[in-house]
């Protein structure tokens, strides 16, 4: 997580070396130390020093940091001829190297050339089984080509030796959403919550799964982590009050039919909804008063 201040150095850095003050290798270092992303920045700036023999020399052993540094850059930017020869010099100063040897994959999945790089991945792997950036990348090579089924299935083997990894439960949930396989979505949700009970984007990305199932039980269940969302959020959360609007007309017809006993037990407090659309038209009336009245009139349609 980058503090306000780290942001504020970052940009009078950036700013300072675009405009021809300096402190490139200074920015170069913020920006590994940060671990984000500038690709076109750090490659501009990164090539200059390494193609500068001088300034090069300079950098000691820090020299074969950017030149993995450059290579990654080069490879988010297509630019693979750069990668080729950061990559080159760094096989000729440490030809056994395993780090390496990730670069090289890489560059061969930026060519496209898949079952090489499925190939380099693996015989990697046999060296050291517990890679976790190396399991992942074998999951993006399936999802790049368009086989989904593998990809749960590699993700799947990976959870059971990371278990608490809640990027790979998240990016295996959207992937079986997208095959809408929405119960075995619900259980990576469920997963990520058990782990993480306060973060509410995976409440109210369960309460989306559980309402999209459908079913009386699942919509009941789907209000109360919309309210969970809501709870979490001070209430600043749009889509869980809309869901919560939606769960109870869902309820009001899915009831329709039954004893009075029954309704009484699957029923919420009765100001619910109208509490969730007051605060609905509220924030519309803020932050986009055009669209109010078409609002309000979606929230009158439902019916209860």
């Amino acid at each position: 997580m980058v503090t306000k201040t780290e942001e504020t150095q970052l940009k009078q850095l950036e700013n300072q070396v675009d405009n021809g003050g300096g402190g490139a290798w200074e920015y170069l270092c913020l920006v590994r130390k940060l671990k984000i992303r500038r690709s076109e920045k750090v490659l501009k700036h990164g090539s200059s020093i390494l193609n500068d023999p001088g300034k090069r020399s300079a950098l000691g052993p820090d020299e074969w940091t950017l030149n993995e540094q450059v290579a990654i850059a080069a490879m988010d930017c297509q630019c693979l001829d750069v990668a080729q020869n950061c990559i080159k010099a760094l096989q000729k100063k440490f030809p056994e190297s395993k780090r390496v040897g990730k670069l090289e994959a890489l560059l061969l999945e930026a060519k496209g050339l898949w079952g090489e790089a499925e190939e380099a991945y693996s015989s990697l792997l046999e060296d050291n089984p517990l890679d976790q950036a190396i399991h992942k990348r074998r999951v993006a090579i399936t999802k790049a080509l368009g086989k989904p089924s593998l990809a749960i299935e590699l993700l799947s083997k990976y959870l059971e030796l990371f278990m608490a990894d809640h990027d790979a439960w998240r990016e295996l949930a959207e992937i079986y959403l997208s095959l809408q396989m929405y119960k075995q979505a619900a259980f990576c949700y469920e997963e990520l919550i058990l782990s993480q009970p306060t973060v509410p984007l995976y409440h109210l990305a369960y309460a989306d799964v559980l309402y999209t199932i459908g079913g009386l039980e699942n919509v009941i269940s789907a209000r109360k982590y919309y309210a969970a969302t809501i709870d979490l959020t001070g209430g600043k959360n749009t889509r869980a009050l809309l869901g919560i609007c939606l769960c109870a007309s869902a309820i009001a017809q899915l009831s329709k039919g039954r004893n009075k006993e029954d309704r009484d037990a699957t029923a919420a407090a009765p100001e619910l909804h109208s509490l969730a659309a007051a605060a609905i038209e509220k924030e519309y009336k803020q932050k986009a008063p055009a669209k109010l009245q078409l609002i309000s009139s979606a929230l009158r349609s439902l019916k209860l």
